[in-house]
């Protein structure tokens, strides 16, 4: 009776173990692809945190090159130096004032070292804070500087806007 039940048992733990190494290999392939027309970009590309306001609104400023300065202006026709920083930032869906001294008393200021693309820069110029550009990195930024010319980008390191820099401010 010994001699007969264990070739049973044998076959039994044969048999477990094929069922085991069915399983183990089919958890181990590769799954199978779904034709290209199936697949969805989210399937392939991983999500990546949504870009800051102020970067999208600078990239709106920087579209702008070129542009002449116009007192007033607040399009593509001609902007003054608040009149883009507000366009740039109503097309990316935030509301900021219009005018110089309405972006100075609504923005709370921050330090020099906290810039980041899109904080807004304000000047002294002739004696008075009338000015603003939009910071761009690297000690750059955008404005529409004066009568007479264009959307422009300049550096902080220069020496007039060195002397006439007063603060930082970040609509948010």
């Amino acid at each position: 009776m010994y001699m007969i039940s264990q070739p049973a048992h044998i076959f039994r733990r044969l048999t477990l173990i094929a069922v085991i190494a069915v399983a183990a290999a089919a958890c181990s392939s590769q799954p199978s692809v779904a034709p290209a027309a199936k697949m969805d970009w989210r399937d392939v590309v991983e999500p990546r945190t949504p870009t800051p306001i102020g970067e999208r609104a600078a990239a709106v400023a920087i579209g702008q090159l070129g542009v002449p300065y116009r007192y007033g202006g607040s399009s593509p026709n001609g902007f003054d130096c608040s009149g883009l920083v507000h366009y740039a930032y109503s097309n990316v869906g935030m509301s900021i004032p219009r005018t110089t001294a309405g972006l100075w008393s609504d923005l709370a200021p921050i330090e020099n070292r906290q810039l980041r693309v899109g904080d807004l820069l304000f000047f002294r110029i002739e004696g008075k804070m009338s000015h603003v550009g939009m910071y761009l990195g690297s000690r750059k930024f955008v404005h529409a500087p004066s009568s007479g010319r264009h959307v422009s980008v300049a550096s902080l390191d220069s020496e007039f806007y060195r002397r006439a820099f007063i603060r930082a401010g970040r609509p948010e």
